[in-house]
């Protein structure tokens, strides 16, 4: 099975199988990344920022984004299956902690 390198900044890079949820991978890295809505792209607690190139976004996560007023602001992990090395900072892990979207996050 093919894996792909996700970086997560201060944290380090894990090998994440290919096909797997962004979200599922963040929380395997050992970050509680929120996703209260299980995944159905209603909730935007799982947003994380690119560093890398994104993935093409799908209709569902467009559109709560949209609905949210939100879309092109970050990316929510729980609708991105891993396809290619990223980097991603979770925004939430950012947040909680008083860090910038981008900058490094310390462990």
């Amino acid at each position: 099975m093919a894996t792909h390198p996700i970086t997560i900044p201060g944290r380090g890079t894990f090998d994440i199988p290919e096909g797997k949820k962004l979200v599922l991978a963040i929380e395997d890295s050992g970050i509680d990344i929120s996703h209260r809505c299980g995944g159905q792209a209603r909730c935007t607690t799982c947003n994380v920022k690119f560093s890398s190139e994104e993935p093409p976004i799908d209709a569902s996560e467009r559109q709560c984004l949209e609905e949210d007023g939100v879309l092109g602001e970050f990316r929510l992990s729980c609708q991105i299956r891993v396809d290619r090395p990223m980097t991603v900072t979770p925004l939430t892990l950012a947040s909680e902690k008083g860090w910038e979207p981008g900058q490094p996050v310390e462990p």
